[in-house]
């Protein structure tokens, strides 16, 4: 099995639906996209929150600081009884504070509030010496503001810290409230950009839809081309490689038709003949039953039903081998073959009818040329050929069969020469038609079919094989004849010496 072959054995995949595959393409990375986007637009959202509220809380501790002052040598903090009742009461989250001297001495507030870590960093944003954590406070989670206060008088000196705590109750919901309002607007946007894709797939693929309705509508025997210009441009190359498939399948059935009107054709006339000798000869035997004129007139119908009946057989061999030759190479595949091989081969099988007409046959081949082909098919070419100069050559004549390498063209040529008759110049075109026959040659031969050029040109065409028919003049004893020459690509798949 070739590896072509192997390949066509294997099930294809089916690729699905192309409009599942381009919304899939577009609609999961653009979810990605604003997945991403809703995470990084929450992410902000909630740097700005926490610095608005660390903002809130700092203003908070300076409003407390400028309340610190010293007394008499000690650090007192002056907190009104309304800050203080905010304090506790604040509908944002619950506030606490402290107040620490300059010795450590606890002065006001919640003097159980988590104290400041060593190891947290001071804030870069704000100029003053304040410092933000994260603690828990009565087995709530609190945000605290550290400040370091300068207090001094005329007794002392010193720096004071004040703390000012606030629950997360009020971040929290700002934080759901960002949540909520981010992924609204983002699957509101999702469900709008699904939609405008949804119908731009489907505005986009309209054409080939519209180009499936037409397909679909078609008659099985209408294979007129499709508009290109009614699709995209770039699905235009796959409609012109659909006409040109159809117009390949217009060639290959009316070469079908053409064939069939032939053959039914062809065949009528022996068939017709052989039915009449049929009735003759039963008429007689009815006519004289017992006389033995009778019985040689039969004999003699029944000989011609039988030169009837092997040139009908002929005739339909000749064309089942047209048929199989417009056909062969595609359906058997190419592969390289030695057309010296082929040649010879031929040669040897038509020895026996060159020497009951006492004709010269001869081979010459200097060298192993292959090509690409079909081994059977170039066999009925070479078969053809050598048949046709063996019968229109007059006994005693010359036949020559040639395989060489050209040089100047780089290809392998078949040559055969013989010293018949030859074919007139204006009929050398009209000669690979079927059923036509020179006329020369249906006075030397009045029962042939008229296939044999033509299944040689069939199969010459379908090897990419280049024909000529010429005079022989020197080529068999300088006496006129015909000359056939093919012209053949050497193999690309196995290069000749």
């Amino acid at each position: 099995m070739t590896a072509a072959a192997s390949t066509a054995a294997k099930p294809a995949k089916s690729l699905g639906s192309l409009r599942s595959q381009l919304l899939s393409w577009l609609l999961i990375p653009l979810l990605l996209l604003v997945a991403l986007d809703a995470f990084s637009v929450y992410r902000n959202a909630l740097d700005v929150a926490d610095l608005a509220y660390d903002r809130a809380l700092l203003a908070s501790t300076r409003a407390l600081a400028e309340r610190v002052s010293v007394v008499d040598g000690k650090v007192v903090a002056d907190v009104p009884y309304v800050a203080l009742d905010s304090f506790e009461t604040d509908t944002l989250g619950r506030i606490y504070y402290k107040v620490t001297g300059t010795n450590g001495e606890f002065v006001s507030g919640y003097e159980d509030l988590p104290a400041l870590p060593p190891d947290v960093p001071r804030s870069e944003i704000y100029p003053a010496l304040v410092r933000f954590y994260h603690a828990s406070y009565h087995n709530q989670p609190v945000r605290i503001a550290a400040l370091y206060q300068p207090v001094y008088d005329d007794s002392m000196r010193g720096i004071a810290l004040i703390q000012v705590g606030e629950t997360m109750d009020a971040r929290s919901d700002l934080t759901r409230k960002i949540l909520f309002s981010t992924l609204w607007r983002q699957g509101l946007l999702v469900s709008v950009a699904a939609l405008l894709v949804w119908f731009a797939v489907r505005f986009v693929l309209r054409p080939l839809m519209q180009l499936k309705a037409t397909v679909e509508a078609r008659a099985s025997t209408d294979l007129a081309d499709f508009d290109a210009d009614q699709v995209h441009k770039e699905v235009r190359p796959l409609v012109v490689a659909m006409n040109g498939y159809m117009g390949r399948l217009q060639t290959l059935i009316s070469g079908q038709r053409r064939f069939i009107a032939d053959a039914s054709h062809q065949l009528r006339t022996p068939l017709t003949v052989l039915k009449t000798q049929a009735e003759l000869a039963l008429r007689e035997l009815d006519r004289h039953p017992g006389d033995p004129r009778a019985w040689q007139e039969m004999r003699e119908l029944v000989a011609s039903m039988a030169g009837t009946t092997d040139a009908t057989v002929h005739l339909a061999n000749r064309l089942l081998t047209l048929a199989r030759a417009e056909h062969g190479v595609a359906e058997s595949g190419v592969q390289p073959v030695s057309l010296t091989d082929i040649t010879r081969q031929v040669g040897l099988e038509h020895a026996l009818a060159a020497v009951k007409k006492h004709i010269d046959l001869s081979f010459d081949a200097a060298q192993e040329l292959t090509v690409d082909g079909n081994g059977l098919l170039l066999h009925e070419l070479v078969s053809n050929l050598l048949d046709n100069a063996i019968r229109y050559t007059p006994a005693g004549g010359k036949v020559i069969l040639r395989v060489r390498y050209d040089s100047v063209t780089q290809r392998a040529l078949l040559e055969i020469e013989d010293s018949g008759m030859g074919i007139a110049a204006e009929d050398r075109e009209r000669v690979f038609s079927a059923f036509y026959r020179a006329p020369s040659a249906q006075q030397q031969n009045p029962s042939g079919a008229g296939l044999g050029l033509a299944i040689v040109r069939d199969i010459a065409s379908s090897h990419g094989a280049q024909i000529v028919l010429g005079d022989a003049g020197d080529g068999a004893d300088g006496a006129g004849g015909l000359k056939v020459t093919l012209s053949f690509p050497l193999s690309s798949l196995l290069h000749s010496t």
